[in-house]
């Protein structure tokens, strides 16, 4: 049997998404070759030339990757408002993209990249690693076997106790730009959504800054960025609704993930899934445990029992794919060179941005927008 093709890995940005969801992902992918880093301005204490010293090249820009003809992919993952510049050069140069969350800020901008990438006959996919996370395929699986019937009310929830505004990109950048919790946090959660129930019929929304109290109703300058959000999308064929939240003034010792209800059960979850607090915490993919969660943080099922009485039980959470497979199914779809296999094809991010516009739009206005 012939050997898997190998593919060179050029990575623009060196901060905590490259170096925790991505570097370190790459290694453990054996189709997947770490190649180059771009690295504006490394320092003493943050340098990739010093994290890696063989086998790799280091840039200071862009224009050198882009230029080399031995990188076959290129994973962007500097801040949101550089992000539809890189992927377009990228493509332009003939390169597979990988770019991080937020995608860009605009779905016209989306529908541009995949429309590039589709005329070039290149792989472009938008790390949307949260699909992986264990306590959703929990969900996926409850729902795709029927066992909350037809779901009638969502609610999801990113809700922490964080009342200092962060100092990166998160708390500066203005959501015009792509910046914000919106892009940063709501990307996730209405992923997640789009991906169980597609594109709702209508959107209204709310935004707050709970650290100032007072609610938002721009998105232009330093006094228009909101820190949390509020959330109701409807779905006119179902009756469906889902409430999508993000706060920062939660005082909670469990703080609510999901609240599902449907006609023949409901599901309870709470706290979030612990990959991520993991590969912060220095835990390797490859480490024992990794990904699993403790049996205390299982959900809550609710169903109507035998006699008809509500019933009760714990709901473990599925055995972890992990963000493992987002990359093994990366690295199929750049060797297939097929669309349809692309894990998040651009044309998903597409569509949970034209949800966020909605929702931008209902908050300015204070009406619902029908998509």
């Amino acid at each position: 049997m012939a050997a898997s093709k190998q593919f060179n890995v050029g990575v623009i940005g060196y901060g905590l998404s490259a170096k925790v969801f991505h570097i370190p992902f790459i290694a453990l992918t054996k189709s997947l070759v770490l190649h180059s880093i771009v690295q504006r301005s490394p320092s003493p204490t943050d340098s990739a030339p010093n994290d890696f010293p063989t086998g790799i090249k280091h840039h200071t820009s862009v224009d050198p990757l882009l230029a080399d003809p031995d990188v076959d992919i290129v994973i962007v993952s500097t801040p949101p408002q550089t992000h539809f510049q890189f992927a377009r050069d990228a493509l332009t140069s003939g390169k597979h993209v990988l770019v991080e969350k937020p995608f860009v800020p605009t779905s016209a901008e989306a529908e541009e990249l995949a429309s590039l990438a589709r005329n070039k006959n290149l792989i472009l996919c938008v790390y949307q690693n949260r699909r992986w996370d264990s306590d959703f395929l929990t969900l996926r699986r409850l729902i795709d076997h029927d066992a909350l019937g037809r779901i009638v009310e969502f609610e999801t929830h990113f809700d922490r106790l964080r009342l200092e505004k962060p100092t990166t990109w998160k708390g500066k950048l203005p959501m015009a730009q792509g910046g914000g919790v919106l892009y940063d946090l709501g990307t996730h959660l209405l992923d997640q959504v789009f991906v169980l129930f597609g594109l709702p019929t209508g959107v209204s929304a709310k935004f707050v800054n709970q650290r100032e109290g007072r609610l938002v109703t721009g998105d232009g300058g330093d006094d228009q960025q909101p820190d949390s959000i509020s959330l109701v999308l409807s779905y006119a064929a179902t009756g469906l609704l889902v409430y999508v939240r993000i706060g920062v003034a939660s005082v909670e010792s469990k703080q609510m993930r999901f609240w599902v209800r449907g006609t023949k059960g409901s599901y309870h979850k709470s706290g979030l899934d612990p990959q991520e607090d993991q590969l912060r915490g220095g835990i390797e993919a490859t480490d024992e445990g990794f990904g699993w969660e403790d049996e205390e943080k299982y959900g809550r099922l609710c169903f109507v029992g035998d006699g008809g009485n509500v019933e009760e039980r714990v709901c473990p959470t599925v055995e972890p794919e992990t963000y493992v497979r987002f990359y093994e199914l990366f690295a199929r779809a750049v060797e297939s060179g097929k669309e349809e296999d692309v894990p998040i094809p651009a044309s998903h991010a597409a569509q949970v941005l034209r949800i966020i516009e909605a929702a931008k739009e209902s908050a300015k206005t204070g009406r619902e927008v029908g998509l």
